[in-house]
């Protein structure tokens, strides 16, 4: 992509001929519309731009970023990056502003190459460019660079940034690096929930289990986050219990679950077996905030139903949801099939590929399974 940076805007469409010619108004214009960038559309965004061109303020200092905002919100990287290599000296904040949106927007390799040539460019980086850059080399766990990056940043004076230690934290952990996370932890004057969040999220992921406990019982606050991690932890690692007596706690200090909590205690009520704690956790994220109509829950909830026994909760759970993911009609595809229930496993496949859903290698796979169950071959393998 950043390979065709020599770019003529002269070749963007121009296509709504304006009748005012208050420049000042073509700014300013310009300037509402990146502030609400994801409801201009990209023919919103093009036109604004025609119209800075024509009004001759296309250096203006407060365009460049305000335009690139609004390609970035549509992923025009190609449009954005175009127009920053149009300006002849673009100011870091807009370099910054592209870097951030590739690295958030699935590009991680061109926010990486876009920060060489703001380098090459002779463009200093400044304590917001770090973050961004590092956060790509998380994405791709790019180990070396994400070193240099570190490097770079304590030259320049602003590896004492929370923002940009936060990402080191996870930087580290995402590349296998647990001991250099905890130093850039240990050398931070001052840790915010988010920092021993990061912490925390790090230790879970890497099943060092104990040491995020200590970590959790040495936060000085807790947020939604630091809970559910450690609850998660606990139900992905096979001790269900010690998850329950932690959302008691989380109760008892008035923390308010979220969808990911309520999906953690599924998935201990699943290691538990228990149909009776599946319902009362369905029941509660029912009572507080209506969490289960939730996608991401109402999935969890059809398989931990379906894994317990009960395949008319599982079914009653997925007729009634209002809105269903490719997840969410594997899920009920294969607890049919698990069941013993190869017709109707069959039968809601059809149903699901007339809902124009695209079925995956998961879909094929229940559904095959399902009807060897039940000797349905021939129609399995049609």
């Amino acid at each position: 992509m950043l390979s065709c940076l020599a770019f003529s805007l002269d070749s963007l469409p121009l296509t709504i001929s304006f009748s005012s010619s208050d420049h000042a108004d073509d700014v300013l214009a310009i300037r509402l519309l990146s502030r609400r960038a994801t409801a201009a559309t990209l023919a919103q965004a093009k036109q604004s731009h025609a119209r800075i061109l024509r009004s001759g303020l296309s250096h203006d200092p407060s365009v460049l970023p305000s335009l690139l905002r609004l390609y970035s919100s549509h992923r025009s990287f190609d449009l954005a990056a175009r127009l920053l290599s149009s300006f002849p000296n673009p100011p870091t904040i807009a370099w910054n502003l592209l870097i951030r949106a590739l690295a958030g927007g699935g590009s991680p390799l061109d926010a990486l190459l876009l920060f060489d040539q703001m380098l090459a460019r002779g463009v200093l980086p400044d304590k917001f460019t770090f973050p961004f850059v590092v956060t790509a080399c998380s994405i791709i766990a790019d180990l070396d660079k994400g070193e240099e990056v570190h490097a770079s940043a304590i030259k320049s004076g602003f590896s004492r940034d929370p923002f940009l230690q936060n990402c080191l934290i996870h930087f580290y952990f995402r590349c296998g690096k647990p001991v250099d996370a905890r130093k850039v932890f240990d050398r931070m004057p001052v840790r915010s929930v988010v920092s021993w969040t990061a912490l925390l999220s790090g230790l879970v992921a890497s099943g060092e289990i104990e040491d995020a406990r200590a970590v959790f019982e040495a936060m000085p606050a807790r947020n939604v986050v630091s809970w559910t991690a450690m609850i998660d932890c606990y139900a992905r690692n096979g001790r269900p219990d010690e998850a329950f007596g932690l959302f008691r706690r989380m109760q008892e200090e008035d923390v308010r679950p979220n969808n990911f909590t309520i999906v953690a205690l599924l998935i201990a009520c699943k290691d538990l077996g228990s149909l009776e704690l599946c319902r009362r956790v369905h029941e509660f994220a029912q009572k507080n905030g209506g969490l289960d109509k939730s996608v991401y829950i109402g999935t969890a909830l059809v398989d931990t139903y379906s894994n317990c026994g009960s395949l008319e909760d599982a079914q009653r759970v997925f007729d009634q949801m209002p809105e269903k993911s490719l997840a969410t009609w594997n899920s009920m595809i294969t607890s049919l099939g698990v069941h013993g229930q190869g017709t109707r496993a069959l039968a809601l496949f059809k149903t699901m590929r007339r809902s124009n859903l695209q079925p995956d290698g998961i879909t094929f796979v229940g559904v095959l399974s399902a009807c060897l169950r039940k000797g349905l071959v021939a129609e399995g393998l049609s």
